[in-house]
């Protein structure tokens, strides 16, 4: 009850947000946009990754499975971008299904290969067929939801709040649930949960198709936002990582922690790639613009925000294993 009221909360506070931002600020409205979409994408694997311990690497599946199948039914049949995300759940869940009956089998390192493997698979099939637009990926003109103008950045910041709310209502319910509880035992001892009577393999199927359902409607909302998709953006293996990085560092098999970790990590990122951490070194004066560290900085820091990912969680892993919100919590 008491997480469900918090859930509320943020929830209220994050739907007034825009109105003191105000329109004439689309570039900060875009970022939240994406801390929102991380946050729902890391929040979606945590139920799998966190909670029932099995490391997905390959999470950039389900994202383009909705991507991919919203943009070509709408781009060849002009159907309601509604029953395009409906496609894009069915071919996730689909996929999902397939996934676990193969990789289930499976346990700890092998799991997390397979998992990138058939990820892989897919990208790679995508980017070979026509339909799907190989390499030179699906433009979208225009897109209409029975006369809502889709043209403005505010129906996707609501939608992928909406998509947070109903992944963290989700998660906070399957955590006190018997699945949930299922799901703990199967992450800190699968033997021991076996020999219990659970079977391990429907509950982490159970996890997987609920984690896959709630990542392809985030890449179903992404696609129609952007209008561009290629399998760089939507089936890339870094997409994978940095949704895994972001539970990590905000704290894995929390309910908050990946929301934190996009709080930290997006606004991080973008800092990086707009160079704006480059440029107040430079204003500071701590760092000169003609010096080979200053022109270092600027020819790479856009770049790099993968590898600061990196770094930011080897010091996790060793100094904060429980992530940020368990320091939160020590400190508290």
């Amino acid at each position: 009850m008491k997480q469900a009221l918090i859930i509320a909360l943020f929830a209220a506070f994050t739907a007034v947000l825009p109105l003191f931002i105000g329109e004439e600020n689309p570039y900060i409205i875009g970022i939240l946009i994406s801390v929102l979409m991380m946050a729902a994408l890391s929040s979606a694997w945590n139920i799998i990754g966190g909670f029932a311990g099995q490391f997905s690497f390959g999470h950039a599946a389900y994202f383009g499975a909705g991507a991919y199948t919203t943009l070509i039914l709408i781009s060849s049949f002009e159907v309601n971008p509604l029953i395009g995300t409906a496609a894009g759940i069915a071919v996730a869940a689909l996929i999902a299904l397939i996934t676990g009956s193969i990789v289930f089998g499976l346990r700890g390192h092998y799991f997390a290969l397979a998992s990138i493997a058939v990820a892989e698979i897919i990208r790679l099939s995508v980017l070979n067929f026509e339909f799907t637009g190989g390499a030179q990926g699906i433009l979208l003109a225009n897109v209409t939801l029975w006369g809502l103008d889709l043209n403005s950045k505010n129906p996707f910041y609501y939608g992928m709040l909406l998509l947070l709310v109903v992944t963290l209502a989700v998660t906070e319910y399957l955590r006190k649930s018997k699945t949930g509880y299922y799901l703990q035992a199967i992450r800190e001892d699968q033997d021991a949960a076996a020999s219990l009577g659970i079977n391990l393999a429907l509950y982490k199927n159970r996890a997987l198709l609920i984690s896959a359902l709630l990542t392809s409607v985030a890449g179903s909302l992404y696609a129609l936002y952007i209008r561009f998709i290629d399998t760089s953006a939507v089936l890339d293996l870094r997409l994978s990582i940095e949704i895994i990085l972001t539970a990590i560092i905000g704290g894995v098999g929390t309910l908050w922690g990946p929301v934190l970790g996009a709080l930290l990590l997006v606004p991080l990122a973008e800092a990086l790639r707009s160079n704006m951490i480059g440029d107040a070194l430079v204003k500071l004066g701590l760092v000169s613009e003609t010096s080979s560290v200053g022109i270092f900085l600027n020819e790479n820091l856009a770049h790099a925000h993968v590898l600061v990912y990196g770094i930011i969680t080897v010091l996790c892993i060793l100094y904060l294993p429980k992530g940020i919100l368990g320091l939160f919590r020590r400190v508290k």
